[in-house]
Protein backbone atom coordinates (compact mmCIF):
# COMPACT_ATOMS: atom_id res chain seq x y z
CA UNK A 1 0.00 0.00 0.00
CA UNK A 2 1.34 3.43 -0.91
CA UNK A 3 1.92 5.97 1.83
CA UNK A 4 -1.22 8.09 2.30
CA UNK A 5 0.97 11.20 2.62
CA UNK A 6 2.53 10.91 -0.86
CA UNK A 7 1.26 13.06 -3.69
CA UNK A 8 2.55 13.74 -7.17
CA UNK A 9 2.52 17.39 -8.17
CA UNK A 10 3.34 19.00 -11.48
CA UNK A 11 3.88 22.50 -10.11
CA UNK A 12 5.32 24.39 -7.17
CA UNK A 13 4.43 28.03 -6.59
CA UNK A 14 4.85 29.58 -10.05
CA UNK A 15 7.01 26.74 -11.46
CA UNK A 16 5.61 24.02 -13.67
CA UNK A 17 7.39 20.66 -14.15
CA UNK A 18 7.50 18.49 -17.26
CA UNK A 19 6.78 15.40 -15.14
CA UNK A 20 4.97 15.17 -11.80
CA UNK A 21 7.28 15.00 -8.78
CA UNK A 22 6.88 13.16 -5.50
CA UNK A 23 5.67 15.40 -2.68
CA UNK A 24 5.46 14.43 1.00
CA UNK A 25 2.58 16.19 2.74
CA UNK A 26 4.08 15.42 6.17
CA UNK A 27 7.41 17.09 5.37
CA UNK A 28 5.62 19.67 3.21
CA UNK A 29 8.23 19.38 0.46
CA UNK A 30 9.22 17.50 -2.64
CA UNK A 31 11.25 14.35 -2.03
CA UNK A 32 13.88 12.58 -4.07
CA UNK A 33 12.91 9.60 -6.26
CA UNK A 34 14.67 7.15 -3.92
CA UNK A 35 12.49 8.29 -1.03
CA UNK A 36 9.43 7.95 -3.26
CA UNK A 37 10.43 4.31 -3.76
CA UNK A 38 9.99 3.85 -0.01
CA UNK A 39 6.68 5.75 -0.10
CA UNK A 40 5.45 3.48 -2.89
CA UNK A 41 6.60 0.33 -1.04
CA UNK A 42 8.91 -0.70 -3.88
CA UNK A 43 11.85 -3.12 -3.67
CA UNK A 44 10.61 -4.86 -0.52
CA UNK A 45 10.52 -1.53 1.33
CA UNK A 46 7.54 -0.41 3.39
CA UNK A 47 6.78 3.20 4.25
CA UNK A 48 5.39 2.20 7.66
CA UNK A 49 8.67 0.42 8.55
CA UNK A 50 11.42 2.20 6.60
CA UNK A 51 10.49 5.88 6.26
CA UNK A 52 11.74 7.98 9.16
CA UNK A 53 9.43 10.83 8.17
CA UNK A 54 6.35 8.60 8.40
CA UNK A 55 7.57 6.91 11.58
CA UNK A 56 8.28 10.22 13.30
CA UNK A 57 4.84 11.52 12.31
CA UNK A 58 2.96 8.45 13.51
CA UNK A 59 4.92 8.20 16.76
CA UNK A 60 3.38 11.51 17.85
CA UNK A 61 6.72 13.34 17.86
CA UNK A 62 5.66 16.84 16.86
CA UNK A 63 8.55 18.92 18.24
CA UNK A 64 9.58 19.82 14.69
CA UNK A 65 13.24 19.20 15.44
CA UNK A 66 15.67 18.01 12.84
CA UNK A 67 15.79 18.38 9.11
CA UNK A 68 13.42 16.24 7.09
CA UNK A 69 13.97 15.34 3.45
CA UNK A 70 16.23 16.99 0.94
CA UNK A 71 15.66 20.71 0.32
CA UNK A 72 17.50 20.39 -3.00
CA UNK A 73 15.02 17.84 -4.35
CA UNK A 74 13.12 20.47 -6.36
CA UNK A 75 16.16 21.52 -8.37
CA UNK A 76 16.04 20.65 -12.01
Amino acid sequence: MTCPHLEYRDRADDRRFDEPRAYCTIADRFVQPMRADICNDRYELAHDRHCEIYLEHTSGDTDGGGEIGDPEATNE
